[in-house]
């Protein structure tokens, strides 16, 4: 006997309601929403971020990221430990210290080391007589107060024996540094090499005119700079994603590294008003830091655990933290790729 119409209706609806009901949410799962915060405002080394950002490697790893321009690379550290963002990138002594004071249960733990070598500088103007780290006795300094090298002057002032408090210091907006350097309102600054060498002379300092001395002449060249962060919320509920993302910036970072001229147009992107010749400079001084024979060797984004330790006590000497907390507390390797994907 041939079904009706209404019998086949009635079987289709059956064998419908038989089988599974597949939503768009089961085919594909939604993005995991990252906040992420840089370490400061666009400039060269905002490459690192923004080219898998715009390249959408994030995407392509389930992420909907943004990011927002940063105040200071420790800034990075308050803004995650409070909950504002979820990741984002910023200073390893900065992190020890918040660690060390906040030990029983860290907000945050760095996951991939960017810069090998801590890229910070004391800059000042030749005239002004300093010409070794103890005439910094009695100057005046133009900082911001989440400036990384600010953060750490306590580590400048234990390995070259300056009393605390021997500096005096102009604490303002991060923009203005330069500012009051170039005016004559300070007799030098801190920040990293790339960032105030090329800030001066865009306001008309000229090189020869000023000094300056690196982490390595300051005697506290053992140090890491800044890494990729996470909060320990984000780490705890969703690894997964955590492990995404730096998948997708360590794909993106060896994409700077091996063409920092094709890379730097996507800080142009993000702000038109920056110059790129400027900004590309800035770029390849920031790689001196970064793309050391220890980061070749290791793949980028490890530590070795000798120097994290050797920090550590550092840290925890010139801060006088309330504990000196394991290695294994702020740095977790467990989101890295395999060395060989690390590597150019």
């Amino acid at each position: 006997m041939t079904a009706t119409p209404s019998r086949k209706r009635r079987a289709l609806t059956a064998l419908a309601a038989s089988l599974p009901v597949w939503s768009p949410a089961l085919r594909a799962q939604e993005p995991v929403r990252i906040k992420f915060t840089m370490d400061w405002r666009i400039e060269g080394p905002s490459v690192f971020f923004l080219l898998p950002l715009y390249k959408g490697y994030f995407k392509e790893e389930g992420l909907d990221v943004t990011m927002d321009i940063g105040t200071g690379s420790a800034a990075a550290v308050q803004r995650i430990a409070s909950g504002a963002y979820d990741m984002g990138a910023g200073d390893m002594s900065a992190l020890m210290e918040y660690v060390g004071n906040n030990p029983a249960q860290p907000a945050l733990q760095a996951i991939y080391q960017i810069y090998e070598t801590a890229p910070g500088a004391v800059f000042f103007w030749k005239k002004s007589g300093i010409k070794s780290p103890k005439d910094l006795i009695g100057k005046r300094l133009a900082a911001s107060v989440f400036d990384a090298v600010y953060r750490a002057f306590p580590l400048i002032e234990s390995a070259n024996g300056l009393p605390p408090g021997a500096v005096k210091w102009a604490i303002g907006d991060p923009q203005l540094k330069e500012q009051l350097m170039a005016r004559g309102e300070a007799d030098g600054l801190t920040a990293f090499f790339a960032t105030g060498l090329l800030n001066l002379n865009a306001r008309g300092v000229k090189t020869e005119d000023i000094g300056w001395f690196k982490f390595e002449d300051l005697g506290v060249n053992n140090l890491y700079g800044n890494s990729i962060l996470a909060s320990a919320r984000l780490i705890a509920e969703n690894p997964r994603a955590v492990a995404a993302f730096v998948r997708a910036f360590n794909r993106g970072f060896k994409e700077v590294v091996s063409s920092p001229e094709q890379a730097i147009q996507y800080a142009k992107r993000r702000d038109p008003l920056i110059s790129e010749k400027v900004e590309l400079e800035r770029l390849k001084l920031a790689l001196q830091d970064i793309v050391t024979p220890n980061a070749r060797a290791d793949g980028f984004g490890a530590v070795r655990k000798p120097k994290l330790e050797s920090q550590v006590d550092a840290v925890a000497l010139a801060f006088k933290t309330k504990t000196k907390p394991s290695p294994d507390l702020f740095f977790n390797s467990s989101f890295l790729p395999p060395a060989g994907q690390r590597r150019i």
